[in-house]
């Protein structure tokens, strides 16, 4: 049995939003662009919109992010 689709959710889908199986194949990436302040929105904008649909993938990426910036306290990247 399939879930009812939010028809509202669905009509403002970004046509660029790729799903999520592109954006997990180059989410690593996406988050170092982030990390190091490039500009990930423009290299991968279809990333991007796609982040900005799907709260479990938006998620993900805060994860890695969490991961890969370095700690406050010594500089290095957390565990």
């Amino acid at each position: 049995m399939s879930r009812p689709i939010d028809l509202d959710k669905f009509l403002t889908t970004d046509p660029r939003d790729v799903g999520c199986g592109r954006a997990m194949e180059v989410l690593h990436v996406y988050a170092e662009l982030v990390a190091s302040e490039a500009d990930a929105v423009q290299r991968y904008p279809e990333v991007a919109a796609h982040l900005r649909a799907c709260g479990p993938c938006a998620e993900d990426l805060e994860a890695l992010l969490d991961a890969i910036r370095p700690s406050a306290e010594d500089g290095t990247p957390q565990p």
